[in-house]
């Protein structure tokens, strides 16, 4: 994998490591994405109990998201990744055997550990690893691939998970069976892809310590690292206001993954028709939203991270606003497909942001801090705008959220005055160190050689 002399991973090498565990983790993620609630209600749950449920995994991660973090900051990213790893074989081997309601919670929770324990540290081994060899280097074309390796990983597996229940070569068996074996089959290919291709280098505070005192160590250090992860965001407006976006992205997301369905159900007549619709549709957008992260990256490098980031902000709730406005479903798959597609695209932009605020011993914290957020707002706004639906309709929450949504681009303006300043100063920079080339008359060697060539008239100086 090309490590450097150091045993360092060079900044190519470490981009296909970070790329093809993302595929790995994101990848199976597709074949359940559109199914797990009906799974569980086909083995006996009802749909309150699948609600409490999910309202378990949510609560869990949103309670373990900062210790982990700064769990995986002070003892490593690479343990911390292989636990996650770990346990989320656990969970989803559990789902796969699960017939009652407890076993369900308990698979729940499981998934909640998981994902608090993966939200951070893959991503900041990779920016840490380049950062080693290569100081402050951006990042932000990577974590737009990423996007767009996620993106279409998720579309991939939806698809494959249609093909499967389609398939059905079990006849005694549920159809939704083969994708869920599948699921966890390919949940430990991951677990052997992280422990064959993640290397992390021991760092000099742990040299020393090994075992169980290591472990001891750096549980003690923990707590420290998530303080110093708060302080960091009370004491820089520019973090805080990428971080207080996640709370309007969120609302926004409400409109596109949990009232579309409901909205095209009500277009089309039933939630049958609606959910044999919602396979295909789901699969494209996340394909489409592995497309905005590609095109993130391009417009990153024309108008700026911050700009990009605000433009994908805003048009992404128009879109949700406009989701609410129409009134027939192919328009409103249009629209989702829009929207999904500025989804994509304000992801790696607002990454890349987080991470020029963070440091290699608070990088994790800080993106489990924006993760933390981004999940507090969905569980408070949803049963809020499920409310306003109930005593409304379903198109006025829709619309009430993407318009709330819009304003989150406003909290964007510190981090592009940063960015603009930090232009600025790379502009001045490189204006001091170029060399005065000008001759005695004052005039650039160019401009002196279309002045002197034989018949050319100089114009006069404007």
């Amino acid at each position: 994998m090309s490590p450097t002399p150091n045993g360092l991973l060079s900044p190519a090498a470490a981009r296909r490591v970070f790329l093809v565990l993302s595929f790995t983790r994101w990848f199976p993620v597709g074949l359940v994405v559109g199914l797990l609630t009906l799974w569980q209600l086909e083995r006996g749950l009802t749909v309150a109990q699948a609600m409490t449920i999910s309202s378990a995994a949510g609560l869990t991660i949103f309670a373990l998201e900062l210790p982990t973090s700064g769990f995986a900051d002070a003892f490593g990213r690479r343990p911390v990744f292989v636990v996650s790893a770990v346990v989320n074989v656990l969970a989803s081997a559990l789902l796969l055997v699960a017939h009652s309601f407890w076993a369900f919670f308990a698979s729940a929770v499981l998934t909640g550990v998981f994902r608090a324990l993966d939200s951070g540290p893959l991503e900041a081994w990779f920016v840490d690893t380049v950062h080693a060899t290569t100081p402050g280097a951006d990042v932000d074309q990577s974590l737009s691939a990423q996007g767009t390796v996620l993106g279409g990983g998720i579309a991939v597996g939806a698809l494959v998970s249609g093909g499967l229940i389609w398939w059905h070569p079990f006849a005694g068996a549920s159809a939704l069976v083969l994708p869920v074996v599948a699921f966890v089959a390919l949940n430990v290919l991951h677990l052997l892809a992280v422990l064959v291709l993640l290397r992390e280098p021991h760092r000099a505070e742990h040299v020393d310590a090994t075992g169980a005192r290591r472990a001891l160590a750096s549980a003690r250090e923990a707590p420290a690292v998530v303080r110093d992860g708060l302080v960091t965001l009370r004491g820089n407006a520019v973090l805080r206001g990428i971080v207080t976006v996640e709370i309007f992205w969120s609302v926004a997301m409400i409109v596109f993954e949990t009232f579309q369905p409901i909205r095209l159900a009500e277009l089309v007549g039933s939630e049958e028709r609606a959910g044999a619709i919602m396979g295909p549709v789901a699969a494209a957008g996340w394909a489409v939203f592995a497309l905005g992260a590609a095109l993130s990256g391009w417009s990153s490098r024309r108008i700026g991270v911050a700009r990009t980031a605000i433009a994908a902000r805003v048009l992404n709730g128009l879109g949700a606003v406009v989701m609410g406005l129409v009134a027939g479903p192919a328009a409103l798959v249009a629209a989702y497909g829009v929207t999904y597609l500025l989804h994509g695209s304000g992801g790696p932009a607002h990454a890349a942001l987080l991470h020029r605020q963070a440091e290699a011993r608070n990088r994790a914290t800080v993106l489990s801090m924006n993760s933390m957020v981004a999940s507090a707002a969905f569980g408070v706004a949803a049963p809020l705008l499920g409310l306003l639906a109930e005593r409304t309709s379903t198109q006025v929450a829709m619309v009430a959220a993407g318009a709330v949504s819009v304003f989150g681009a406003w909290f964007y303006r510190h981090a592009a005055r940063a960015e603009r300043a930090q232009r600025t100063q790379r502009t001045e920079r490189t204006e001091r160190t170029q060399p005065d080339v000008r001759d005695a008359a004052g005039d650039e060697p160019a401009r002196r050689a279309e002045r002197d060539a034989p018949g050319v008239v100089s114009r006069p100086a404007s």
